[in-house]
């Protein structure tokens, strides 16, 4: 019997690249359309759900638990399993690096808490859960991110503008690498615990490295300036999409990598895209004038955009 997949969030930018490759793995697709489809039914054949839903950063605290709780509900009655896109915000500014599956949840900001919950409901709710943590997105195309409308949007003009420390490591994770290693571990899920943390191998670059990587898959030498963070700081009292993207500021700063022990012996055979070959993906929607995106400080004011998740 072929397997079946249900993608909840499958235009955004991990459902996307999931889609593609459980297709490709031979699994057969689901989505979802909120508006009119209903999840317990929609979840009754499946054998895995991708919870891809990911909402504004402002709408976290009345959104994020609730949604789940309905993931988790269709979950139950239908026995399947769920992969939930981890991120880095549990783990908070103090903690030791490398971040992995046994460090603790040390987060104590509203976003890191609300993950933290997040992450806590799953592992009480007796659903089969993959957890695959991850650093920041690296796309194939523009999607309303801090690649999209700070870091690569002036790469047109051979300026690369980087939101902290140059320093700093930071950690990243190719979204068609993080899908296939989704499909990985959703064909071994007979195998796994009720619960699993799993760090993704991705891949870890100071500011000063992504910006050689970015320019040497320009074929340019680019000029690093550091985003001036003064007009979110402004921002704060009247815009809550400022308030949340100060509160998360310190994973630019904080140096910081993942532990992918746990997935690399899970997953021996699986093999990243080489750097330079993302990069040069990564890049290339952004290298003419026509793809540039608003920045922080720009005259269409402070970072305008409704969402910057990831």
């Amino acid at each position: 019997m072929r397997k079946s997949v249900l993608i909840l969030g499958s235009t955004g930018r991990f459902g996307r690249h999931a889609a593609e490759a459980f297709w490709n793995a031979g699994w057969g697709i689901r989505s979802f359309d909120r508006q009119h489809d209903d999840l317990d039914q929609a979840a009754q054949e499946a054998d895995v759900i991708v919870a891809a839903w990911n909402p504004p950063y402002p709408d976290w605290a009345e959104t994020v638990l609730p949604l789940h709780a309905q993931i988790q509900r269709a979950a139950r009655a239908s026995g399947a399993t769920v992969i939930l896109p981890g991120n880095v915000y549990v783990y908070g500014a103090e903690t030791p690096a490398p971040w992995g599956p046994k460090t603790p949840h040390y987060a104590t900001n509203p976003l890191g808490k609300i993950r933290t919950a997040l992450e806590r409901s799953y592992r009480d709710s007796g659903v089969q859960t993959i957890v695959l943590r991850a650093g920041d997105f690296l796309d194939t195309e523009p999607s309303d991110s801090w690649l999209d409308k700070v870091i690569l949007s002036k790469l047109s003009k051979g300026q690369l503008i980087y939101p902290g420390r140059l320093d700093a490591a930071h950690a990243w994770a190719y979204l068609p690498d993080l899908a296939q290693a989704a499909v990985m571990l959703a064909e071994q899920r007979g195998e796994l615990e009720q619960f699993n943390d799993i760090a993704f191998p991705g891949v870890t670059m100071t500011g000063s490295e992504f910006a050689d990587a970015v320019g040497a898959a320009t074929g340019r030498t680019l000029r690093v300036t550091q985003m001036p963070w003064w007009p979110l700081q402004l921002a704060r009292p009247f815009w809550p999409m400022g308030r949340c993207l100060m509160e998360m500021r310190y994973l630019w700063d904080v140096p910081h990598a993942l532990d992918s022990a746990r997935f690399r012996a899970l997953c021996p055979t699986f093999r990243p895209t080489p750097v330079d070959e993302a990069m040069a993906k990564l890049v290339h929607p952004f290298l003419t004038p026509e793809s540039s995106g608003g920045s922080v400080g720009s005259r269409g004011g402070p970072l305008s955009v409704t969402s910057l998740t990831r």
